[in-house]
């Protein structure tokens, strides 16, 4: 039994819909299907979210945005009329409304669709989806209601948002409609979640990097969340949780590909850890540094207590930390920074008497990720030598305590050459 759930890529117009209802129509196991807002069909194209996003702004979008989904409808050949909903969303637009309402509506349109073309069950996200005061998630309640509203009924439930105890819409982060194909998989206990996308799976690295990237076809969990964090960006990495708790495997695959193979992920690598070194290499931008130097530091009982109360009391959360005798290093985003650097720097001085505080910025992470690592020789001084031999100077160093990572830090000028290069030193290896 299978929860499947598609991307805006795979849903941007009539023919990739076409091609979507086949996929499930084909596949008597999908229970459930997800599906996205219709995203970009071609180069420069706006995705319907952005579009709704904009009608706060400008009424006249809503032209595009009903001409695209009436597309879709006239392409399907549906008797289907959708002149409701439409009055019904500009009725609520004008009378006022949140940001969170107005997105969701590209889910919410697609999904009526896509359960007429299938004959399917239509369930609301708001009736199943459950966040509390806080806009956390109600993970057992939503679990529960979806559970109810399938009732073992093949189904779509629209991705990306659900409602609150007032029944007012909140939607997760974007890409959440991951998220929602994750629940539903849960909730159904579903033999596999299938994520399907415009590309066959993960690659060893960024393919818009490397154009000749391995596939990788296995990655654990944990080896995801590693990859996905520092900017794999082929899966919302919030969407682990809810499968990784029932241990549901995802099966990336690629729509316009679909008998390509992808990448399966599982809750536990059953590659022997002496087949490869590594899994991936992912790289994310947008980091500084702030370096505090102390003498006698660690005989300081406390010291790191004092410094990390001035960030949280600013708001910032902390990346990574590595320390050494009289310094501690911490990488934060140069976006949470923003205007409140000084004022921080002046905090952290008087509450630590720190004999210098330094901040580098323009800093780029690189992640080699792999539960391989710990049973190989020599993988740090591999990728150390791979970057020292391309001349590409490393600023920080930071391996996870689980030995599933090694970070190091490079200038953001120096990042597509770091990431080729360490590709290039294990791609014959993987």
């Amino acid at each position: 039994m299978k929860t499947a759930k598609f991307g805006g890529s795979s849903l941007c117009d009539g023919q990739r819909v076409g091609q979507v209802i086949d996929i499930v129509k084909s596949d008597e196991s999908i229970h459930i299907v997800v599906p996205s807002a219709p995203g970009k069909r071609f180069d420069g194209d706006t995705k319907v979210t952005d579009l709704l996003i904009a009608l706060n702004n400008n009424e006249d979008v809503f032209d595009d945005i009903k001409s695209r989904y009436n597309a879709i409808i006239e392409h399907l050949n549906l008797d289907l009329d959708l002149s409701e909903e439409y009055d019904e969303i500009q009725k609520t637009v004008k009378n006022g409304t949140t940001l969170d309402y107005v997105a969701s509506r590209g889910e919410y349109l697609n999904g009526i669709i896509i359960a007429k073309s299938l004959g399917y069950k239509f369930i609301d996200p708001a009736d199943v989806i459950k966040f509390d005061e806080n806009n956390k998630l109600k993970f057992k309640e939503t679990l529960k209601l979806i559970s109810e509203a399938y009732n073992n009924e093949p189904s779509v439930v629209p991705g990306f948002f659900g409602s609150n105890k007032d029944g007012e819409v909140i939607t997760f982060s974007r890409g959440g409609s991951d998220i929602t194909g994750a629940l539903c998989a849960a909730a159904i206990k579903a033999d596999i979640y299938e994520n399907w996308t415009d590309v066959s799976g993960f690659f060893m690295t960024d393919p818009r990097v490397v154009k000749d990237a391995i596939n990788i076809e296995e990655v654990s969990y944990k080896e995801l969340r590693e990859l996905s964090y520092m900017g794999a960006g082929v899966l919302h990495e919030e969407s682990i949780f809810p499968v990784r708790k029932m241990q549901i495997p995802v099966h990336i695959k690629n729509t316009n590909s679909p008998k390509d193979k992808g990448t399966m992920i599982i809750p536990v690598s059953k590659l022997s850890p002496h087949s490869r070194p590594i899994t991936g290499i992912a790289g994310k931008k947008g980091f500084a540094v702030i370096t505090i130097e102390k003498a006698r530091m660690n005989n300081e009982v406390g010291f790191a207590r004092k410094v990390l109360s001035v960030l949280e009391d600013n708001s910032i959360s902390i990346e990574h930390m590595p320390t050494g005798i009289d310094t501690l290093s911490i990488v934060v985003s140069e976006e949470l920074l923003s205007d409140k650097i000084d004022t921080m720097i002046d905090e952290i001085k008087t509450i630590s008497n720190a004999d210098s505080i330094d901040v580098a910025h323009n800093l780029t992470l690189i992640a080699t990720v792999g539960h391989g690592m710990v049973k190989h020789t020599g993988t740090a001084a591999k990728i150390f030598t791979a970057l020292s031999d391309n001349g590409i100077n490393i600023r920080m160093i930071d391996q996870g305590s689980s030995e599933l990572n090694i970070i190091v830090g490079v200038e953001e000028s120096d990042y597509e050459n770091a990431l080729k290069s360490i590709y290039n030193a294990f791609v014959d290896l993987c």
